[in-house]
């Protein structure tokens, strides 16, 4: 006939037909399945709920004792403090038991002296009185004080501990001035001797505290004391050899032996052997024999008085020489005679 109904019969084939029914039919199933789906679902919502309703009356008409305690005694939110106390203990746990203690506290130090910082309470300024050997850098970090610290935290009785806990401090206080200034005072202990022992060689004080080791040129002038036990009994001996300058003019160095009783080493090398006992006296009569006979000046090597009743010298060997020829001589003259 015309065109346009030729091309309408070849498009609406019987299979083309079939197939929009059947697409039909599959959606219809589809939306079917999903309304079923949520009449089932909400039936279960239901019936959950109209359980949990029944349970609830059973207990309001028999309820449990103990738990109506519990309900009435304890207060409320009791869970979730439980809760974040358990979560706080297990993040602590976790903290100790993987060693990053330290790490923790000092991040929480340096968060909360940030804090405080940001609020006005910055150290500004620093004031340390009586410092000598010390630099003020070095006694800020002894005591702990550095760039992140505020002033609102610090605990003068922490850096106070941490002063005196060196040994060149011997006290030390601390003072905070609000907003941002912090005074310290400390007490040095000054260096009065040069310790040996086992050949290691260290700085100490007066009490016999050791300041640090003896690595600089800065120290050579103190006197040196040597053995063990010398350190802490150098201050009192070192006392009585000064009251006589005659020797303590020559002193090189003081020798503990034994723990018992002192050895004197002279600069030209003139070892003076103590007694334990009344060293003093022993002194008093060597400096009346070099009045004397000038005997610090003599060709010895040693001299011995650790016996009360008689002084022993040993003679150098040029002067042990010449003296055993002086005695040869003396005999030959006196056999010939």
């Amino acid at each position: 006939m015309d065109g346009g109904g030729r091309l309408d019969r070849s498009l609406r084939s019987p299979g083309s037909r079939s197939e929009i029914k059947s697409d039909l039919k599959v959606s219809d199933l589809l939306r079917m399945a999903a309304i079923g789906a949520g009449i089932l679902l909400r039936e279960q919502i239901a019936k959950l709920k109209r359980a949990r309703a029944e349970r609830l009356d059973a207990r309001a008409k028999n309820p449990n004792r103990a738990i109506v305690l519990l309900e009435r005694h304890v207060p409320r939110r009791l869970g979730t403090a439980l809760t974040l106390t358990i979560l706080g203990g297990s993040a602590a746990f976790g903290v100790i038991r993987g060693g990053h203690a330290d790490e923790a506290i000092t991040a929480l130090s340096d968060a909360r002296n940030a804090l405080a910082n940001a609020a006005g309470f910055r150290i500004t300024s620093v004031t340390i009185n009586g410092r000598k050997q010390l630099t003020q850098d070095e006694v800020l970090a002894i005591g702990g004080v550095n760039g992140r610290s505020s002033l609102l935290f610090l605990d003068p009785s922490t850096v106070r501990d941490s002063l005196k806990a060196n040994p060149w401090i011997a006290d030390a206080t601390v003072l905070k001035l609000y907003p941002g200034a912090l005074q310290i005072d400390i007490t040095e202990r000054k260096p009065f001797a040069l310790w040996q022992e086992h050949g290691k060689l260290s700085v100490i004080a007066d009490d016999g505290a050791v300041l640090e080791p003896y690595v600089t040129r800065h120290f050579a002038t103190l006197p040196l004391v040597v053995g063990k036990g010398a350190e802490t009994r150098a201050k009192d001996f070192l006392a009585l050899v000064a009251r006589y300058p005659v020797v303590n003019n020559q002193l090189k160095a003081a020798i503990f032996v034994g723990e018992r009783r002192w050895n004197l080493r002279l600069k030209d090398g003139l070892d003076i052997r103590l007694p334990e006992t009344d060293p003093g006296r022993a002194l008093a009569e060597l400096v009346k024999y070099d009045n004397e006979d000038k005997l610090l000046s003599r060709d010895i090597t040693a001299i011995d008085l650790r016996l009360p009743d008689r002084l022993t010298v040993r003679l150098s060997e040029d002067a042990a020489k010449a003296r055993e020829e002086q005695f040869k001589k003396s005999s030959k003259k006196a056999g010939s005679a």
